[in-house]
């Protein structure tokens, strides 16, 4: 198994940028794929990005494609998220995910084995 922590939320001012990162610790890394995903006050947590082992595959939501990118340096143990041009419907806890699996990239919460403990994304208009 890895131990994710997220860091890197804060409040932004809308149109602004935020970039959010994912360290892993306890094994290697570079086997698993990762997620983003978010939970605002009172909704679901939902998938807002996706990586493959390699970084070579990606994955969005409709509502973030275009303004976030998801990479990952496996040298670091570390996924990171650059989100641009915020919005305040943005405004969330962003956790991050992984499955240890040698392929395949992969969108439904329930894929996911590890979790981090989020970090508050916050946009005010």
């Amino acid at each position: 198994q890895v131990q994710l922590v997220e860091s890197g939320g804060g409040l932004v001012q809308a149109g602004g940028s935020l970039r959010l990162s994912c360290a892993a610790s306890g094994r290697t890394f570079s086997t698993y794929a990762v997620g983003w995903f978010r939970q605002a006050p009172g909704k679901e947590r939902e998938f807002v990005a996706a990586v493959n082992w390699s970084g070579g595959i990606t994955n969005y939501a409709i509502s973030v494609k275009g303004r976030f990118t998801i990479s990952r340096d496996n040298a670091k143990n570390t996924v990171y998220l650059q989100m641009n041009s915020l919005k305040p419907e943005d405004t969330a806890i962003y956790y991050c995910a992984a499955k240890d699996t040698g392929r395949g990239i992969f969108r439904p919460l329930f894929e996911y084995d590890q979790w981090g403990q989020g970090t508050q994304v916050t946009v005010s208009s």
